[in-house]
């Protein structure tokens, strides 16, 4: 597939390559053609190099490829510090090397004049891969150069000020690209959070809908008769409202605690008049249904021998224990404040022990 880059990466090869050819275009013999070819050869293996050379990674910038992949723009990657040494070189020789193989005759003829563009072109594309200091050095290394040469009217006639030109476009356009790159990843982040903030809102509002639901099924009932009898309740209708009361506690407070074995349990030990208290605090985070299933089934087997007038359900924070169950009634004599531990139970993570 024929991509953007592919087709810049080809003209900028064609256009380097007709910017040297141009070099070899003598309408009079000159007087070093070596010279001339062998810094028109420095000249293309340095352009070109500065074209195709794509480091592995950006280490100066490590986040640069995926900014890339969440933006879409697609920026050339820095220059390696090798070709920019070489670029600088080729500003500094090629333009001296040229002048002087020509002869002082020729030094304005066009076939002398060509490394005015060629050297704007390849600092054009060192500015592209994000070098700009190193470009406006070989600017300045062409510009004193050729003024050398050729005079400062001649030199700013015949070239140099498009080279300069294409070099400011260059750092505009890549200004721009920087500046919407960094736009768009910040507004890829936000919109990332966003999704994250609404997605957890709208498992949220799942989840209480669900506490909703489970509510009008556990007080429904119990509401319906209490307005249907005026708030005039019998002791069985407290003793329901309070079962009731007591399950949407237990639904909201310790949901992953929770089967029909442990509720049954729940339920008949504040029939017999326990105030039970069962609270998650994030313990059996992460745990599977199987292992759940194994540490409520022991739960459920605890409540149906516990005798104590108070029970206190809670998960532990503590790597091998699951679930602490205490149980306390009040000591024959004693205030109720001081009630006695009739009961201590800790319900271990299965395969921790």
């Amino acid at each position: 597939m024929i991509s953007v880059k592919h087709v810049l990466v080809t003209l900028a090869l064609a256009f380097t390559a007709y910017m040297a050819a141009r070099g070899l275009w003598w309408t009079e013999p000159v007087p070093d053609p070596l010279i001339v070819t062998v810094a028109l050869a420095f000249y293309l293996v340095t352009t070109w190099l500065c074209i195709l050379w794509q480091p592995d990674t950006d280490t100066t910038e490590p986040d640069a490829e995926d900014s890339d992949r969440a933006t879409g723009i697609g920026r050339p990657r820095r220059l390696p510090v090798l070709a920019q040494v070489l670029a600088l070189v080729c500003a500094a020789v090629v333009p001296s090397a040229i002048s002087f193989a020509v002869g002082p005759d020729a030094r304005t003829e066009l076939y002398a004049t060509w490394y005015l563009g060629g050297i704007g072109a390849l600092m054009t594309i060192v500015m592209v891969r994000r070098r700009p200091w190193t470009a406006w050095i070989g600017i300045a290394v062409l510009a004193v150069a050729s003024m050398a040469w050729m005079g400062p009217g001649p030199a700013l006639a015949l070239g140099l000020v498009g080279a300069v030109v294409w070099v400011t476009v260059a750092q505009l356009l890549v200004g721009s690209i920087e500046r919407a790159a960094r736009d768009t990843s910040r507004l890829t982040r936000l919109q990332r959070a966003a999704s994250a903030w609404q997605a957890s809102q709208t498992v949220r509002q799942r989840e209480r809908r669900l506490q909703v639901q489970k509510a009008l099924a556990v007080a429904g009932p119990v509401l319906t008769r209490t307005v249907a009898n005026g708030g005039a309740l019998s002791d069985q209708d407290r003793l329901e409202a309070r079962l009731a009361e007591g399950r949407l506690r237990d639904e909201m407070r310790g949901p992953r605690l929770l089967d029909d074995d442990v509720r049954a349990e729940l339920e008949r030990a504040r029939r017999r008049g326990a105030n039970v208290t069962v609270l998650d605090e994030g313990g059996l985070d992460g745990l599977d249904d199987e292992t759940l299933t194994i540490i409520r089934g022991q739960l459920a087997e605890t409540l149906r021998t516990a005798s104590s007038d108070r029970l206190y359900i809670r998960t532990s924070p503590d790597e091998r224990v699951a679930v602490t169950v205490v149980g306390r009634s009040p000591s024959v004599g004693a205030p109720s404040d001081e009630d006695a531990v009739d009961l201590w139970r800790e319900i271990p993570h299965p395969g921790r022990n």
